[in-house]
């Protein structure tokens, strides 16, 4: 798009004219994300569609699909977190998922919520209970990166919501405040943590 604006044989029209003013948005975005990942990527490409389509516009969903996704986009991206997405933009928390971080997210599955009492889901999203939704989804994001390497046996971390959690190393896995991690994908602005349940402060 740039190279067309500097070729005079070539008339820009107006649709290109836009699509290089949100081009040039969106990079600067993206580069500062860029400059606090590190190590290898493993966190599933989203297509822009997919962003808007689980979420309200604004910058923390757009992704150019070359960056590498941050917490918010790689939740976005999973068939197995849409229940996550839809608390996570139910307690106004998108943007927080989406800053430069670092930031570790310990992410339910939608089997973890199912697994709660019939109702909970429904009665947390509730306009009402949003502050309780807030500390709930806070209290599963602890600041720093922590890789599963890093998480030791009697560990006690500090979550958002001013709790914290303890770690369990076991024969069969490593567990946050009872739930077993099944799988681990690194984000551009911190570590996401599948896990089989939701944490709930005591």
């Amino acid at each position: 798009m740039i190279r067309e604006l500097l070729c005079p044989v070539k008339k820009v029209t107006p649709t290109k004219m836009k699509n290089l003013i949100i081009s040039m948005l969106i990079v600067p975005f993206f580069w500062s994300c860029g400059q606090n990942g590190g190590g290898e990527t493993t966190a599933p490409e989203n297509t822009s569609n997919e962003v808007e389509q689980a979420l309200t516009p604004g910058q923390e969903g757009v992704n150019n699909g070359e960056s590498t996704p941050n917490i918010l986009q790689v939740a976005v991206g999973s068939a197995d977190h849409t229940t996550l997405v839809a608390a996570v933009k139910a307690a106004e928390q998108t943007t927080a998922l989406a800053n430069n971080g670092p930031l570790t997210v310990f992410a339910p599955t939608n089997a973890a919520f199912d697994a709660l009492p019939a109702g909970t889901v429904e009665s947390l999203l509730e306009p009402e209970n949003k502050m309780k939704l807030i500390s709930i989804v806070q209290f599963h994001a602890a600041p720093g990166s922590y890789d599963v390497s890093q998480l030791k046996d009697g560990q006690s971390l500090f979550v958002a919501s001013g709790h914290n959690i303890k770690v369990e190393v076991k024969d069969d896995g490593t567990y946050v405040h009872g739930a077993k991690i099944l799988g681990t994908v690194k984000a551009s602005n911190g570590i996401v943590h599948v896990v089989d349940k939701v944490l709930l402060p005591n």
